[in-house]
């Protein structure tokens, strides 16, 4: 997949995208870094598949995982600051990067874009209702060209032909992982599951 790099235009953040970048680089360690970056691409070529702006997508796949190295007491303090479900204090990196980490994005990398914060903010657990763009973001975290894990071509085949399908894949198989690995599931990814998989085209049996 041929690198895209992008002018940015639209005043979504308050630097261009080196600049961006750089942060990124001091907040991540190398392979989280990189993964970034393989994100971003994959989320621009979503992107142009479905009508999203690209900017968007550049940025929000870019930052989507800034918070993830982050020590728990960040986050644990982010919860009982802004008074966020309480339940999420059960949990822990995994979901509090991105549910809650969108915060810090907004407070220390100046990003105040909804959408953005919005698709940081769902791309490990999905929500009943995302944005183009959140769709995005979240395939393209599981699809990205480093994921190697089994079925991740059948999973990039469906997300290229129809995203919604793809999200409802990745919901299906990633709720079955946990289970069969007999992990706590955050209840919002329940949800996620419910509103996305039991009509999806591509489990339907009629």
């Amino acid at each position: 997949m041929d690198k895209v790099i992008l002018d940015y235009h639209e005043n979504i953040v308050p630097y261009d995208r080196d600049e961006l970048v750089h942060k990124l680089s001091q907040a991540l360690k190398t392979k989280r870094f990189e993964h970034v970056q393989r994100v971003e691409q994959m989320a621009i070529k979503l992107a142009r598949l479905n009508g999203v702006d690209e900017e968007l997508a550049s940025i929000a796949g870019l930052v989507h995982d800034y918070a993830k190295q982050r020590p728990d007491e960040d986050f644990i303090n982010t919860i009982k600051q802004y008074q966020l479900d309480p339940d999420l204090l059960n949990y822990g990196n995994a979901i509090w990067h991105g549910y809650v980490g969108w915060i810090l994005i907004k407070n220390e990398l100046g990003i105040n874009n909804i959408d953005v914060l919005e698709a940081v903010k769902y791309h490990t657990i999905g929500a009943p209702y995302m944005s183009k763009l959140a769709q995005v973001i979240y395939m393209a975290d599981y699809i990205e060209t480093g994921r190697d894990f089994p079925g991740v071509e059948e999973a990039r085949q469906i997300t290229f032909d129809n995203l919604a399908n793809g999200v409802a894949y990745q919901t299906f198989n990633t709720l079955n992982y946990l289970i069969n690995k007999h992990a706590a599931v955050y209840p919002k990814t329940i949800d996620t599951f419910n509103a996305w998989v039991p009509n999806a085209a591509i489990y339907r049996k009629d």
